[in-house]
């Protein structure tokens, strides 16, 4: 991906330097909740909200330590923070066409665990956005484990893929989808409020997709492999792709992502098209 020379953001919050803090204690069991609902999530971990405060209050504090970033930290730094400038200009630019306004989100990059609005998390959580204080919140080390685990090619790419899909969830909750989706939820069955959680992922997926097809309008971005990379990402992260490789076997009612043909597809869909109006994942469950 070509990123060097262009606008950073200033919406960026950089604590990957600082250690300390809350440790949770019980083998960092709130890490282990928020890691079973929101690998490439949006909005568990705001549901999750209650509990994790009560499994905060046994949590204990340790010295805060700071250390200096290393040259490729620095780097991943800004590539992130221009990945960030690259998503404001685009929904910026789709909002305004649509007669929206749109509040930037923050990104939080950390490095082991870190406090949110939604509760404490770990690296071990994935990157995932908190609606209570609209940040999305990454670990770097993720991406690794995305290549070693579970068999995704990596790439800078996929990092952009990654922040794009973070990001799209802050977009349904700037449009109100969210808040629509846990409405709808309320009364079903496990089975039936997970396929909504499906549609909910797959069209942030989407909305990545979008994204990608206004940067390279806008930025000329794309170099060859790029799209392989974040297909890669995509299919690597599908429900069924992990509950095989974690498990061993499928259960299709216990999905909240989607699979990986569904996160490749509509990812697909958003890029070929552009048309931020063409990504009702939901349309399926009427």
């Amino acid at each position: 991906m070509k990123w060097s020379g262009r606008r950073q953001s200033d919406n960026m919050e950089d604590r990957r330097g600082i250690s300390g803090g809350k440790v949770a204690v019980g083998g960092g069991l709130i890490g282990i909740i928020i890691l079973l609902v929101n690998i490439f999530g949006g909005e568990s971990a705001q549901n999750l909200a209650p509990i994790l405060e009560q499994l905060q209050q046994g949590q204990s504090s340790a010295p805060t330590e700071q250390r200096d970033l290393t040259a490729e930290e620095k780097e991943t730094g800004e590539f992130v923070a221009t990945l960030l400038a690259d998503n404001e200009d685009v929904w910026n630019k789709i909002f305004t066409e649509n007669g929206w306004t749109y509040e930037a989100p923050k990104l939080v990059l950390f490095s082991r665990q870190v406090q949110t609005a939604c509760g404490g998390a770990s690296a071990a959580s994935g990157p995932f956005y908190c609606p209570g204080d609209k940040k999305v919140y990454m670990d770097m080390t993720f991406f690794e484990e995305l290549k070693s685990k579970f068999g995704a090619k990596g790439g800078d790419f996929a990092v952009a893929y990654v922040v794009a899909h973070e990001i799209g969830h802050h977009v349904q909750t700037l449009l109100g989808t969210s808040a629509k989706m846990r409405k709808m939820q309320q009364g079903l069955s496990e089975a039936d409020a997970n396929k909504l959680s499906v549609a909910l992922e797959l069209q942030a997926d989407f909305y990545a997709g979008v994204w990608t097809h206004y940067n390279q309008e806008m930025n000329q971005i794309l170099e060859p492999g790029d799209i392989e990379e974040a297909l890669s990402a995509a299919n690597a992260v599908g429900d069924d792709a992990i509950q095989k490789k974690m498990q061993g076997q499928v259960v299709p009612d216990s999905f909240t992502h989607g699979t990986s043909e569904q996160r490749v597809y509509w990812f697909n869909k958003g890029f070929k098209s552009g048309d931020i109006k063409q990504g009702d994942t939901f349309a399926e469950l009427r």
